[in-house]
């Protein structure tokens, strides 16, 4: 890809969730602007590679979205991914589209030191990696399990289970407890493993149970 040339997340696939007319719409607009390629990224985005810097506005808007902006402070988690759950998946106990639908909502506004990527999965195959998540969040039948500060990065570090057995509502609560403790103790651009490393678990479960 040349220096004239950027790649741009397309908007509006919450969840990598989409439709048949919409990957449609977008292979249309892609085609329309000569797009190299397109990836499906680890954050179940699609991800189009090889646009020309002046078109990528146009394209952009036409997709329904906008050109990120250079400046401000971004809300929200970093990604939030979830498997198919009990509507497409036989292995699945709970419903992951589901809880991911409110647990975006619940989180859409929140600002965080460093990143914050959430993994939900349906059931305890974890597709969706929970334990090597800031957030992970798996099912079984008997509810939601939560893990906290995991890591798949260079340092990689297996989340600390902090609840077990949790409806949508409670596991939602608990979740914004321990990102609550993150948010009041990280260093700026520390992300959750590393925090819960230095301080150790004890503390985050001591403010857990508060």
């Amino acid at each position: 890809m040349s220096d004239s040339k950027i790649g741009v997340v397309v908007p509006g696939s919450p969840l990598g969730m989409t439709t048949p007319d919409r990957l449609e719409e977008i292979a249309a607009v892609a085609k329309k602007y000569k797009v190299e390629t397109i990836k499906i990224t680890a954050a179940q985005r699609l991800k189009l590679y090889g646009v020309e810097k002046e078109d990528a506005p146009a394209l952009l808007e036409e997709l329904g979205g906008a050109m990120p902006q250079p400046v401000g402070v971004k809300t929200g988690p970093h990604t939030l991914q979830c498997c198919p759950g009990v509507k497409s998946c036989s292995y699945a106990c709970q419903d992951s589209q589901g809880l991911s639908e409110k647990l975006g909502k619940a989180l859409s506004t929140r600002v965080f030191p460093g990143k914050v990527k959430v993994g939900v999965s349906g059931c305890a195959f974890n597709c969706c990696e929970s334990y090597l998540r800031d957030v992970g969040i798996f099912g079984k039948k008997s509810g939601w399990t939560l893990v906290f500060a995991g890591n798949a990065g260079g340092r990689p570090r297996i989340g600390d289970v902090l609840a077990e057995g949790l409806s949508d509502d409670e596991v939602i609560e608990r979740t914004l407890k321990a990102l609550e403790y993150y948010t009041a103790n990280a260093r700026k651009l520390e992300r959750s493993a590393r925090l819960v490393t230095r301080n150790g678990v004890d503390e985050l479960k001591a403010f857990m149970a508060k």
